[in-house]
């Protein structure tokens, strides 16, 4: 089979840290077109790209299979309607849209025209969740008690990208950071029955949320999302209790700083976290306390573009169900109405 020819709408930093490396070491996809408006940054790093200035030039291209959307978050739905009323298959950027409407709307739409919408949850690929998903689904620590995931970081100042600082649709650290946390919850716990959120703004002049805590009760177990810019010393990133034990892990993933580095994701070492990244797993095992570290699993982000490949020549499922991302949006849909109404709000 010939490999799918792809386009990427963006050249900013999903662009040339994650979808152009991973698409250029597959030999599924050929990556044969990026628009930048005014630049050819993508054509110093590959030479065989053709640079479009306008998104309607992108689309005029009869032969392409697959237009990746990774602009900022304001213009998904816009661009993906666009993409797929051209007859080609779409990947998202997260969020997936501003509202599960524009959603729904996309989601029809696909259908519509027999086409493939996924999103880029890549989070699900790192190994630290990874190594997470293994140790609950061996489900070592009984029931599950209590849960903290965390996506932290220490950035007082203001994004210099200045569409991430406007108060407008689909922007804030619940739709950026959030929607990996949420993504990652709905795909370890299932959908929850209540939450109760908190968010606010503590970088000076920022006019968007940039901290949040938000709470997902389920049946006997409560799950608590939280991120903050105001984080110099790292908490372990996952906390899981349960009634036979702990389990905490750091987030540890060398993907994204491997990509950064120009390191090529057919590197043999890629996706290995350093061993002093081990989570550590305390439990009780025949009325006798054990802790020990656990080796994590090796992450691969690659392994999203292969599931895509085998979804569009009908091989297997999506990487990411378009019905799982708007989900993701459902959750913060409702995150916003609790924070707004100071309230619990069912699912």
């Amino acid at each position: 089979m010939q490999p799918i020819k792809t386009a990427l709408c963006s050249f900013g930093m999903s662009g040339y840290v994650f979808h152009a490396p991973l698409l250029a070491a597959n030999p599924n996809f050929t990556l044969s077109t990026v628009w930048e408006r005014t630049k050819n940054e993508a054509e110093k790093q590959y030479s065989d790209i053709h640079t479009v200035r306008t998104f309607d030039e992108l689309l005029s291209d009869e032969q392409l299979q697959l237009v990746v959307v990774n602009t900022p978050s304001i213009t998904h739905f816009d661009y993906t309607k666009k993409a797929l009323e051209a007859g080609k298959h779409v990947v998202v950027e997260k969020p997936f849209t501003a509202t599960v409407k524009q959603a729904e709307t996309l989601m029809a739409l696909a259908n519509k025209k027999n086409l493939h919408l996924t999103v880029f949850h890549n989070r699900r690929w790192d190994s630290d969740f990874k190594t997470v998903k293994k140790i609950l689904d061996a489900k070592v620590l009984g029931e599950i008690t209590d849960v903290e995931i965390h996506y932290d970081r220490f950035e007082p100042a203001l994004s210099a990208k200045t569409h991430k600082e406007e108060p407008t649709a689909a922007v804030g650290s619940i739709y950026d950071l959030g929607s990996h946390l949420i993504d990652q919850a709905l795909q370890l716990f299932g959908k929850p029955n209540a939450l109760f959120a908190d968010a606010d703004s503590y970088r000076p002049n920022s006019k968007v949320i940039d901290y949040f805590d938000i709470k997902l009760f389920y049946n006997h177990f409560r799950v608590a999302l939280k991120s903050s810019y105001f984080v110099k010393e790292p908490t372990p990133a996952y906390v899981i209790h349960g009634t036979k034990g702990s389990f905490l892990k750091s987030r540890a993933d060398i993907q994204e700083a491997a990509l950064k580095k120009r390191v090529s994701p057919l590197d043999k070492n890629w996706g290995e976290e350093p061993v002093d990244q081990q989570g550590v797993l305390h439990t009780i095992s025949e009325g006798e306390s054990v802790k020990k570290h656990i080796y994590s699993e090796k992450g691969n982000c690659m392994d999203f573009y292969d599931q895509l490949y085998d979804a569009i020549m009908s091989k297997g499922p999506l990487p990411v169900q378009a019905e799982e991302a708007k989900n993701c949006i459902e959750i913060i849909e409702r995150a916003y109405q609790s924070i707004n109404e100071k309230r619990m709000v069912s699912l």
